[in-house]
Formats: C-alpha cells, structure tokens, sequence
C-alpha cells in the first residue's frame, strides 16, 4: 500500500499544490465581501443611515441636560418629535398616583386617550410571567390613518411613568418605534438621578428647617429676627446657620455662621458646630475665646469641614456690643434715621483650622439703633470686590420706625437675595429700653 501511494504521488503534477493554493488565495475572503455587500449598498441609503444616526446622537445628548424631572420630560417630548415627528407627551408615575398628560409637545388633539395610556402606566411595573415586556405597546384603538404608542421609562425595577408618541397620516415602522424606545430609556435613567437628587435635596432641607426652626430665645430687652434663604430654586441646602444664647445679667450672643459647602453633609457639620457653640458659651466666655475653644475641639476632627462665624455678644444694660469673628464677614449697624454703617471686627482664620488668634472689639448699641449680622452669600456676587459688595450694603437706606421684619425684607429686597449665588442667613438685632417703652 505504501508502494502505491509512492507512485500515486509521482504521477501527481509537479504544480497541482501551487494550483490549489493559487485558488484559495483567489477565494473572497470575509472581509471582501462585507466590502463587496457594502459596496452594493445604495450609496443614498449609506448617506441616510449615517444622518439617521447622527440625529438620534444628537437626541440623546439633548435628554438629561438638568436634576429637574420636568425639564427631563420636556426634553424628552422635544426629542421624541424631532426624531419621528408627531406629538409626544409623557405620563408620570409617583408610587400608585399618575398624573395626566404632561410636557406635551405638538398637536394634543392626536394623542390618544389618556385612560389607555394610564392602563399601560399601571401595568408596565408588572408583565405577566410568561410573557415578555415589549419597549413599547401600539394602541389597537387608534384610527386606521393614525399611529399610536406608548412607551414605559423604566430603570431596573422602578417605572417612572409612560412616554405617549402619536401621528397621524404616516403608519408606524418599527425602526422609529426602536428610536423611541431608547429615547425613553435614556429618559428614565435620568429622570431616576433626578429623583435621588430631590430625595437628598429634600432631606437636607428638613434637617436645616429642624435647625433653623428654634435658634433659641433672647432676653427680653432684645428684639431678634431671621431670615433664611437657600441658593436657587433646586439648590441643595447648605451649612448657613443663624443663633441666639441667653447669658447672664440679661446679656445675649447672637451668632451667625457658614459652613463651607452644601448639602447634607455641611447641614450636618453646621449642627455639629452649633451644638459645640451652645455648649462652650453657656460657660458665659467672652466671645473671642468662645471661638478659640471651639476651633480647638474642631480641628481635632479631620472630615469636619472649616467654617466662618461671627459673635457678638449683645449688652443692652450697657449699650453697648462685643464682636468676634473667625473669618467672617463685620456686621451692619443701622441708626435710628435709617442710615447704616459697617462696624470693625477683628477677623480670625476659620474654625476648624486649628491656628486660634482671635481678638474681640467693642462698640456702643443703644436702643432703636439695629444691628445685623448676615453670610457671605448676601452681598457676594460673582466678578465683584467684597469691598465693593460691602460698600453697596452700607449705602443702603432704610425708613425710619421699620420693625425688624421690615429692616430684612428691605436688605433682601434691595440686594437681590433670591437670585444669590449662594446661601444667605441673616440676623437682625435691636435693644429694647423697657423706660422708654413704659407709661
């Protein structure tokens, strides 16, 4: 056998292994003919594809551009639109209560009836088990000359709500219904962070309203008024804190601080803070070494943030006010013909810092004349000297006989608090003379 398949071999052409190997170098690889399929491919239809794509990119981009649901769902709508035309509204859904039509964009007299799509809201959470959830579901009851359908925002295991897409005229392709799809899901991961954020948001408010709420009570012969106002209308709450401890012989400490940063963790940190300062100045310190002790305790915590404050320690027996500031802002003195002025104030560095030396100064405070003490976020603005932001609070004027209340609303009224870039606390104080308030 082995002699035959010797002479086989001899008899084979000298060149029949080239031959082959020749017609396997001329077979189409894989790669070819993808080209080849490309090739064959209406350059037209190429062009559309790579459009088609570049306007569902740019779709996409334009969802999610805030941490505000609403404006998530605006966008949405908008680019639900412009990628298939129609009309888009979307359904939100909030534990068991979902709403009506919402952030429509186009005709709302082609969308279909709101109590379909409100079955189909209800419903997305929980498929039947033996079927799979469809990304979106046609409305069997529209007109033939109209295309309807409803698409869930969901994220993992939590449903948010329903996109409503309708148009009329144009039957419904499957591709746009896919384009859809994905738009609602990038909707519904962002309207998820928006959700969480507003969770965190709304949190950190209630604690700084618990805080806030009861900063203590003065001595009679001491009027106090606060204001409190949050950065923006969505802005996480801060550290800001306002104060106010009873000591003895009828003396009060008005405090006013800023913990740097926002949210939950500065809201905590200002607490921490706060309960240090109640603590310390019930021993009846002066001011200066209030600050000094708790610098001192708060240095020795690492992840505590650094924090302004300013005290002044209210003496209307005497007529007369004791500051101390740890990197904070002097307060305003207002006189009784409603012209006011910046009183001076030793600055020290921030609390938290560890490095101490801070000195007070004491000026007179006689009855009908108000003092407030306020943060940073009242007259810092963006591009602007503090001195100058100062300068603009003292030239304020205020009518003479205003209450407390009034003295406020006019100092956040003439310097814009609610459009502030940052959180705003302010105090107003004004000595109260029981002889000349008596009969």
């Amino acid at each position: 056998m082995a002699r035959w398949i010797q002479s086989r071999r001899r008899s084979w052409p000298a060149d029949s292994g080239h031959r082959r190997a020749d017609a396997d170098d001329q077979a189409p690889s894989a790669s070819t003919r993808t080209a080849a399929a490309a090739q064959a491919v209406p350059a037209a239809d190429v062009a559309a594809a790579g459009a088609r794509l570049a306007l569902l990119r740019d779709a996409l981009a334009g969802i999610g551009s805030t941490l505000v649901e609403s404006t998530t769902c605006a966008e949405l709508t908008e680019a639900a639109v412009g990628l298939a035309g129609g009309t888009a509204a979307v359904l939100r859904r909030t534990g068991k209560t979902i709403s009506g039509y919402e952030e429509i964009n186009g005709d709302a007299d082609v969308l279909p009836d709101v109590r379909w799509a409100t079955a189909v809201a209800r419903e997305a959470v929980a498929p039947a088990l033996d079927t799979t959830a469809e990304p979106w579901l046609e409305h069997a009851g529209a007109p033939s000359t109209r295309a309807a359908l409803c698409l869930s925002l969901a994220s993992g295991d939590d449903v948010y709500g329903v996109l409503v897409w309708a148009r009329s005229g144009e039957p419904l392709r499957p591709l746009e219904a896919e384009l859809l799809s994905l738009l609602a899901e990038r909707a519904a991961s962002h309207i998820r962070h928006a959700r969480a954020y507003e969770h965190v948001n709304r949190t950190a408010g209630d604690l700084q309203r618990a805080l806030l709420e009861e900063p203590g009570r003065p001595h009679p012969n001491l009027d106090v008024a606060i204001r409190y106002l949050p950065a923006g209308r969505h802005a996480v709450v801060g550290g800001d804190w306002c104060e106010t401890v009873r000591l003895h012989f009828g003396r009060t400490l008005l405090v006013v601080g800023d913990v740097m940063g926002h949210g939950l963790e500065a809201a905590v940190d200002m607490n921490a803070y706060r309960s240090s300062l109640r603590y310390i100045a019930s021993a009846d310190l002066p001011p200066h070494r209030v600050l000094r002790q708790i610098d001192e305790i708060s240095s020795r915590e690492a992840e505590r943030r650094p924090a302004t404050c300013l005290l002044a320690g209210v003496d209307p027996g005497r007529g007369q006010v004791t500051l101390a500031s740890a990197g904070h802002l002097p307060p305003v003195l207002i006189e009784p013909d409603g012209s006011a002025r910046l009183l001076s104030v030793p600055v020290g560095p921030p609390l938290g810092t560890g490095l101490g030396g801070y000195e007070s100064a004491t000026h007179p405070l006689a009855p009908g004349q108000t003092l407030v003490l306020f943060t940073d976020g009242l007259v810092e603005r963006r591009g602007e000297d503090i001195d100058q932001s100062l300068a603009r609070l003292s030239a304020v004027r205020f009518p003479t006989g205003d209450g407390l209340d009034d003295v406020l609303d006019t100092i956040l009224a003439r310097l814009d608090a609610r459009h502030a870039e940052d959180d705003v606390a302010a105090l107003a104080a004004r000595p109260y003379s029981r002889q000349a308030g008596s009969p």
